[in-house]
């Protein structure tokens, strides 16, 4: 989705939301300002179009310890949709990530797409606000997992086709070693991503933590997950016909694949025949790290992302709400197994609400946490499940509401509705 915000937020975020524009391995210290890093052809990085590939760094001189956060958007194997059609479910900017982005009309909303990328946010206040944070925009089709450069057929035999750089891997491990080599060791790394950034911050870790080396090392993985869906199963996975697809478009399985990188890296940890086994692992390969994942039942997007395409009573449905009843009808029994999954593993937690009404229940972390509780549990927000993952204290979370509750997001003006505008709500 690559959708822009109606009105700008208040002139007290001014000056925090300057930018300036940079390139390679140097950059000036400049504090608490957004910095644009652009990463050199040479790393191998890229856009979808081809474009430079640019991240965003907000420094602060008070800590080493750091917040990545991968960007959530679309996905594709396809022309249109690798050209930004689809809508939510289309590629996100797909013409490139400008050096003003994060000072601009774009879905990072100046910072606010999240409480995790603004220094003082109008929706809440959480312990990372202090830290070094690092956006990471998402422009490869590829939820940030990618290595292919792709050829797609135009629908129309006479136009042209369009080369596509499925480089979200490769922008990845750019970004990795450039902050092993301009930053200090962070005494913790925070590696967090909402939607296709989730399904990102979940494949970039291994990554990321084998080469900046941090002294801690936590992830909060928010609507991205990576399904249980074991290709050798006596009754396949819901998700099993997406990540066949998505093996194959963005090159998973490749010489240079990610599949391939970790099979060889972990051997015997995780099954190359079941991409949802690869996450688990992580639990069994970092065990003093903390591991925690995020979603609502209800979801309706990534649902819709997982399936639509793959099952055409789905695509076909003559409502919205029957194509709803079909996505959860799938998608529920899936966010299940892959908790189940994770249940043996005490350093990797979840926290699985019902509901709220923001977004078609997509995403934890955007905009704010309002309407995130689970209080059966009496567990206020998401903050709550962030918190016990940074703290190291007491047992990870395992959190999944029973009752089928639908909560308010709590929104608060003008403001609040610019930026769920820009998410395309």
């Amino acid at each position: 989705m690559n959708t822009t915000i109606s009105r700008r937020p208040a002139r007290w975020l001014a000056g925090a939301l300057l930018g300036l524009s940079l390139t390679g391995a140097a950059v000036a210290e400049t504090y608490y300002k957004w910095t644009s890093v652009e990463l050199p052809a040479s790393t191998g990085a890229s856009c979808g179009n081809g474009t430079p590939y640019r991240f965003f760094i907000n420094r602060t001189p008070f800590t080493s310890k750091t917040v990545v956060m991968f960007e959530g958007g679309g996905a594709c194997w396809a022309k249109g949709a690798c050209q930004g059609e689809g809508g939510l479910l289309g590629a996100s900017n797909p013409n490139g990530v400008p050096a003003n982005y994060l000072s601009s009309l774009t879905m990072a909303a100046y910072g606010l797409v999240t409480p995790f990328t603004s220094r003082v946010n109008p929706f809440n206040s959480i312990q990372t606000q202090s830290w070094n944070i690092i956006y990471v925009p998402y422009c490869t089709g590829d939820v940030h997992s990618g290595n292919k450069i792709a050829l797609y057929p135009d629908k129309d035999p006479s136009k042209a086709s369009l080369t596509y750089f499925h480089k979200g891997a490769v922008n990845g491990e750019a970004l990795a070693k450039w902050m092993a080599a301009n930053m200090a060791k962070p005494d913790h790394l925070l590696v967090t991503g909402f939607s296709a950034g989730g399904a990102g911050a979940t494949s970039n870790y291994s990554t990321l933590r084998e080469i900046v080396k941090p002294k801690m090392q936590t992830m909060l993985a928010d609507s991205g997950p990576q399904m249980q869906a074991d290709r050798k199963a006596a009754v396949p996975a819901a998700s099993l016909k997406l990540h066949d697809k998505i093996r194959e478009a963005w090159g998973l399985d490749g010489p240079e694949g990610l599949v391939t990188k970790l099979v060889a890296k972990f051997p015997g940890i995780g099954s190359p025949d079941n991409l949802g086994s690869l996450t688990t692992a992580l639990a069994q390969v970092y065990k003093d790290d903390r591991l925690g994942f995020a979603v609502f039942q209800a979801d309706r997007i990534y649902s819709a992302f997982s399936y639509t395409d793959f099952y055409p009573e789905i695509a076909n449905a003559a409502t919205d709400a029957e194509k709803d009843k079909l996505l959860l009808a799938k998608w529920q029994p899936e966010v299940k197994a892959w908790t189940e999954a994770m249940k043996p593993y005490p350093n990797m937690g979840f926290y699985i609400p019902y509901e709220r009404n923001l977004l078609d229940s997509h995403c934890l972390t955007v905009v704010g946490f309002g309407g995130t509780a689970i209080k059966e549990a009496r567990h206020k927000s998401v903050e709550v499940f962030l918190d016990n993952l940074l703290s190291r204290s007491g047992t990870v979370i395992k959190a999944y509401e029973t009752a089928p509750t639908t909560q308010a997001s709590g929104g608060l003006g003008a403001l609040w509705d610019s930026i769920v505008k820009a998410l395309g709500g």
